[in-house]
C-alpha cells in the first residue's frame, strides 16, 4: 500500500490510515524488494547500536534526587536483585523477591492463563509477592491507538501506580518500598520508561503532575517517586531462567520454537533492553529466548522475526485487514514454512494477542496456518507440571495448543477431563486459590489495618 499523492482538501488532515491509502500496484517483484531490508540478518548493533551513544535517564534521575526534586524507590537488598547487561552494555538491576504485580488490563482479559503462569512460577519458587487490587491500567492503549491521551495524563498515571507500590506494604505492617513494581505488560512497560524520560527532562511536566499527584494524596515528602528501574515480567523470567529449569518436568529438547520479540519491550528505550552474549551471541534481546533455551527447546531463526506482531495499536482499531495480513503473512506463515515451529513464544500482551487470535481468519483465504502462540511463562509453567486448563489455560487461546501437548507427551484430554469436573465443582462453591487471597488487599491512602497473619509464602495451586 502507498500514501496517495493528493494535496490534502480544507480541513483534512491524513491520520496515517484510512480511507487516503490506496493500492501501490506494484508486482510480486517490486512488492518483495520494497521489504527485503527486514529479511535480510539484523541485529541488534547494525539496527541500534551505529548511531551516538544515547543519554542514560538514570544520571539525570539520581541528580534530581540529589537537587532534591524527586524520591527514588530504590532496589535494596531485600529484593535479591541480579544485574544484567543492556544494550550499551549498562548495568540494569533486576529486583526477583519482594515484587508488586502490575497487572495488565489486556492480559486479564483476553488470555488469564498468562498472568497465572507467572504467579504459579513464583509460588513454586516460593517468592515473596502483592497482587493487591489498587492498581489501574497505563492508559497507553489509548494514547497510542487514538491519540486522545496527552502526556500529563500518562505521567499522573505512572506516578500514581507506583506510588502505591511503593505503600502496598502497609496493609501488612511492612515499611514503605518493602515491594517494588514488576510490570506484566510491555505496553505498559515501554510507555512507563518513555514517561520517566519526559519527568526526567521536563520542570514543568513535573510541576503540573506534582499538582495531581498531591490533591491524590501521592507525594513522599511532598515530592514525586521515581521508581530507580523499570522493570518487566520478561526480565525476570530471564535473571530466574535456571532456577525456574530446576522446577522442569517435561522434556521440550524436540520443541522447534520461534520468538516473537515485541517492539514495545525492545525497540521503545531501546537501550533499556536487556542483551546477554551468550544469548544469540548477543545480537538479539535476550529475554524470551533464554527461558526456551535454560528449557531446551531448539530455538530456530526466521527471516521475519524483527518485523512488529502487526497489533500497531491503530491498526487494530481502524486498519484491522491490515493487522490480520500482517500477522499472518509476515509472521505465522514464516514461522510455519521456514522455520517449521512447534510454537511461537512471546512477552507481549498486544503481540500474543494479535498472533494467536487473528490465526481463524486466514482461512477465508485458504492460509490453513495453525500455530500455537504462548507467552514464556505460559510455556515455562506448562513443562514445569502447570495444569494446561487450570493454569496455563490453553482453553482461552484460540490457535490450537493441543498439537503442542501432545508433542510434548501431555495426555491433554485427560488434563482437560480433569477440569471440566473441577469446574462442576467451581459451580459449587468449591474452588481453589492460587494464593492467599489476603495478598489482593490494598494499602492505598486511607486504608486502616486489619490484624492479620499472613502465610511464609503464597500458596502454591497445582
Amino acid at each position: 500500500m502507498d500514501h496517495t499523492s493528493r494535496p490534502a482538501q480544507p480541513g483534512e488532515r491524513f491520520t496515517g490510515h484510512g480511507p487516503e491509502w490506496k493500492d501501490s500496484n506494484l508486482s510480486p517483484r517490486d512488492a518483495a524488494v520494497a521489504t527485503a531490508w527486514v529479511e535480510q540478518r539484523i541485529d541488534k548493533r547494525s539496527m541500534l547500536t551505529n548511531k551516538d551513544r544515547v543519554e542514560d535517564v538514570r544520571d539525570t534521575m539520581w541528580q534530581l534526587e540529589k537537587d532534591g526534586e524527586i524520591v527514588v524507590h530504590r532496589i535494596t537488598d531485600a529484593h535479591e536483585p541480579i544485574t544484567v547487561k543492556t544494550l550499551y552494555g549498562w548495568d540494569k538491576r533486576i529486583p526477583t523477591n519482594q515484587l508488586w504485580h502490575h497487572k495488565s488490563c489486556g492480559q486479564c482479559g483476553n488470555i488469564p492463563g498468562y498472568p497465572v503462569s507467572l504467579l504459579w512460577l513464583q509460588n513454586k519458587l516460593g517468592i515473596s509477592y502483592l497482587d493487591e487490587t489498587d492498581q489501574t491500567s497505563c492508559t497507553a492503549w489509548n494514547y497510542h491507538g487514538s491519540g486522545i491521551g496527552n502526556i500529563e495524563s500518562l505521567a499522573a498515571v505512572f506516578l500514581r501506580n507506583f506510588h502505591q507500590a511503593y505503600v502496598s506494604g502497609k496493609a501488612q505492617g511492612l515499611d514503605a518500598g518493602h515491594y517494588f513494581p514488576l510490570v506484566h505488560c510491555g505496553t505498559s512497560f515501554g510507555n512507563y520508561k518513555e514517561v520517566r524520560a519526559y519527568l526526567m527532562h521536563s520542570a514543568r511536566l513535573r510541576e503540573s503532575v506534582k499538582k495531581i499527584l498531591g490533591k491524590l494524596g501521592r507525594l513522599v515528602d511532598g515530592k514525586l517517586l521515581i521508581p530507580e528501574e523499570v522493570v518487566h515480567y520478561s526480565e525476570w523470567v530471564h535473571v530466574m531462567r535456571h532456577r525456574i529449569a530446576n522446577l522442569q518436568e517435561v522434556d521440550a529438547s524436540h520443541i522447534r520454537a520461534t520468538i516473537h520479540p515485541a517492539c514495545h519491550v525492545y525497540k521503545m528505550v531501546p537501550e533499556d533492553a536487556i542483551y546477554d552474549d551468550t544469548i544469540l551471541d548477543g545480537n538479539r534481546v535476550a529475554v524470551s529466548t533464554s527461558i526456551m533455551e535454560a528449557l531446551g527447546t531448539q530455538v530456530i531463526d526466521y527471516k521475519t522475526w524483527y518485523d512488529c506482531c502487526g497489533f500497531g495499536f491503530r491498526h487494530i482499531i481502524s486498519e484491522r485487514e491490515f493487522t490480520r495480513s500482517f500477522a499472518i503473512d509476515r509472521k505465522i506463515r514464516v514461522a510455519v514454512e521456514e522455520a517449521q515451529a512447534d510454537i511461537m513464544v512471546g512477552h507481549d500482551t498486544g503481540c500474543i494477542t494479535t498472533l494467536d487470535k487473528n490465526q481463524w481468519i486466514g482461512k477465508a483465504e485458504g492460509k490453513h496456518f495453525e500455530l500455537p502462540i504462548l507467552a514464556d511463562c505460559q510455556f515455562a509453567a506448562l513443562v514445569c507440571g502447570a495444569d494446561p486448563y487450570k493454569i496455563v489455560q490453553t482453553h482461552w487461546h484460540a490457535s490450537p495448543t493441543e498439537t503442542l501437548m501432545e508433542k510434548l507427551g501431555i495426555d491433554w484430554r485427560a488434563k482437560k477431563a480433569a477440569f471440566e469436573a473441577y469446574l462442576k465443582d467451581v459451580e459449587k462453591g468449591k474452588a481453589d486459590q492460587l494464593y492467599d487471597p489476603r495478598l489482593r488487599i490494598t494499602g492505598g491512602p486511607g486504608f486502616r489495618p486489619m490484624p492479620r497473619a499472613l502465610p511464609a509464602a503464597p500458596v502454591a495451586a497445582e
